[in-house]
């Protein structure tokens, strides 16, 4: 049974930082490209930041770029998604997802097969 759990969301103040973790089992963990997506209320779920398979390549949104940052660690069956410098803007659940195309780091969604079910980070002001 394929599971990604995400964990490490919460409540900040502008400019502080969150640490979210995702644990996948029941599938090859280093034979896909793991994502971070995020979904604000009334937005469409958007790319946020995607690692490929070895770790090799990565790819983050332009809006994040400096701040966020994705690593993973294979032994583990984790990626990590490192957010500094937080804003309101940020506000979203956050879900990571897989990808079976692991030596590409894709934007799409439809690209995904596997998903959690999300964490919740909420900047304030």
């Amino acid at each position: 049974q394929v599971q990604l759990v995400e964990s490490g969301g919460g409540l900040v103040q502008a400019g502080g930082s969150l640490r979210l973790s995702c644990v996948a089992s029941g599938f090859t963990f280093s034979s896909y490209t793991l994502g971070w997506f995020r979904q604000a209320p009334g937005k469409e779920r958007e790319f946020v930041a995607g690692i490929s398979g070895s770790g090799s390549k990565t790819a983050t949104v332009d809006s994040v770029k400096g701040r966020f940052t994705i690593s993973r660690d294979n032994a583990k069956n984790t990626v990590y998604l490192q957010m500094n410098s937080l804003r309101p803007e940020d506000t979203a659940v956050y879900y990571c997802a897989a990808d079976p195309m692991a030596w590409v780091v894709r934007v799409k969604i439809e690209g995904y097969d596997y998903w959690g079910q999300g964490t919740q980070v909420t900047v304030s002001s």
